[in-house]
């Protein structure tokens, strides 16, 4: 059994600052996370070690200290004003990538268009992008055109984790259902996710079976694994190593290693370490 890793995979320049200026805080003094800083537990238990507590950005009673901290994911500037005005201290966590995207989607609008924004409903970082625009429009798939606003100009970003063909995909649908409308559409998805699509493509050409490592509720992670599926490859999504387990290769030939962008560089290690033992093992037993 061959083991390949990806050209690209796991932890992101956003994360790695966002958990380094978490633990730099965590050394200051008491400090409340807005949520979970990234969608993944091997993070958050490593977190917890240095005392980081967690809350929840709408919810001020859940800040069990006066510093508290925006997840990578980022915010609304109306809830970040919120907990200023209610005497926090607040540290910014955002990755750059997402405050960008905020930065375009703001753009647009005072540029006169409706905000649009292609993405998963309900998702934190969507959330954050859309909250300081109430009448902003939320497209995951193409049943939700019809909510599209009947404005003559639109301005449509993405969530910065969602697959560039789907994103690509549903701008055109946007300009088909809106024929007479100008449909202005800024790419923010981000390097880190393309990379990691792009070396995953790479992967399902040359593997009959894929290890994706991740969060089990870390949309990137998730696209990952939707996108292996898809190709027809055998898919298993562990958080660690230890959820590996040897009857899930009997048949595999050549096993490649992706990680979404929240999944920490040692814990794709000790997959790794572990397949290569899975690999050792089954050798043995077929002779």
């Amino acid at each position: 059994m061959k083991i390949q890793l990806a050209e690209h995979y796991g932890l992101c320049f956003g994360v790695r600052d966002a958990i380094a200026q978490a633990e730099k805080l965590a050394t200051r003094g008491p400090l409340t996370i807005l949520g979970e800083l990234v969608h993944n537990p091997v993070v958050r238990e490593r977190l917890a070690r240095h005392g980081v507590r967690e809350g929840a950005l709408g919810d001020r009673d859940s800040a069990q200290t006066t510093q508290v901290m925006i997840t990578a994911h980022g915010a609304s500037d109306k809830a970040r004003g919120e907990w200023r005005n209610a005497g926090f201290g607040v540290a910014d966590g955002t990755c750059p990538l997402v405050r960008q995207a905020h930065e375009k989607l703001r753009a647009l609008v005072e540029q006169g268009f409706a905000p649009v924004v292609i993405g998963k409903r309900g998702h934190v970082e969507v959330n954050g992008l859309t909250e300081d625009f109430p009448d902003a429009c939320i497209i995951e798939s193409v049943d939700d055109l019809a909510d599209l606003p009947p404005a003559e100009r639109l301005g449509v970003i993405s969530q910065t984790t969602q697959p560039t063909e789907k994103v690509l995909a549903l701008v055109e649908a946007i300009r088909i259902a809106r024929p007479a409308s100008e449909v202005r559409f800024c790419d923010t998805v981000c390097q880190p996710t393309k990379n990691r699509q792009t070396a995953l493509r790479k992967l399902i050409d040359e593997c009959d079976t894929l290890v994706v490592v991740g969060g089990r509720n870390s949309n990137n992670t998730l696209q990952l694994v939707a996108a292996a599926t898809m190709a027809g490859r055998e898919v298993h999504h562990v958080e660690r190593a230890e959820e590996l387990r040897v009857d899930w290769f009997r048949e595999a030939r050549v096993v490649g290693i992706t990680a979404g962008t929240s999944t920490l560089k040692e814990t794709v290690a000790t997959v790794r370490t572990r397949l290569e033992t899975i690999a050792a093992e089954l050798s043995l037993a077929a002779h």
